[in-house]
C-alpha cells in the first residue's frame, strides 16, 4: 500500500511568506486565500499552516479570518491533525499566537513553528515532521484495519 501524504492547508498574507514556505514543503498544499478552497472539506487528515498577526490589542484575536472561516466546518475541524505556524519574534507575546491558540482549542499538537518565511533548515525540519506524521497515521490506520492494539 502506498503511504498517504498528509495535505497542508495554508493561509498567506499579501507578503507571500507563508505561501513560499508551503510550496517548498514538496507536498500537496491548498491556499485558504482561495474561496473555493475555504468552502471545500479535506478528504482526510490535514495540517494547518497559519501566520499570526499582532494588532497591538492584547484582547484582539490573531487568527486570520480565512483560517477562522475554514475551521467552522465540523468535518474539517475533526480531520485536522496538527498545526504549524509562522510568526515574527518582533510581535513579542503574540509570536505564534494563532498557531498556539488553534492547537489549544482543537486539542491538536503544534507540529512546527518558524519565523517569517523560514530558513532552508526550517523547511527541511518541517518536511521531516510531516513525514513522521505520515508514518504515524499510516501505522494507526493499519492497526485499526487489522484490529491490532495501539
Amino acid at each position: 500500500m502506498v503511504p498517504v501524504r498528509t495535505v497542508v492547508y495554508y493561509y498567506s498574507s499579501a507578503s507571500g511568506m507563508v505561501r513560499s514556505f508551503a510550496l517548498r514543503l514538496g507536498r500537496e498544499v491548498f491556499d485558504l486565500g482561495d474561496r473555493a478552497v475555504r468552502r471545500s472539506v479535506p478528504e482526510g487528515p490535514w495540517v494547518l499552516l497559519t501566520p499570526s498577526y499582532t494588532t497591538g490589542n492584547v484582547d484582539n484575536d490573531t487568527i486570520p479570518e480565512p483560517v477562522r472561516r475554514f475551521l467552522v466546518h465540523p468535518v474539517a475541524r475533526r480531520r485536522l491533525v496538527g498545526v504549524m505556524g509562522s510568526g515574527n519574534r518582533n510581535f513579542g507575546e503574540h509570536y505564534q499566537a494563532a498557531c498556539r491558540q488553534i492547537a489549544r482549542a482543537s486539542g491538536r499538537p503544534v507540529l512546527f513553528e518558524f519565523e517569517l518565511q523560514g530558513t532552508t533548515w526550517d523547511v527541511e525540519e518541517a518536511r521531516r515532521v510531516l513525514e513522521e506524521l505520515d508514518l504515524a497515521l499510516d501505522l494507526a490506520h493499519a492497526r485499526r484495519r487489522t484490529g491490532a492494539q495501539a
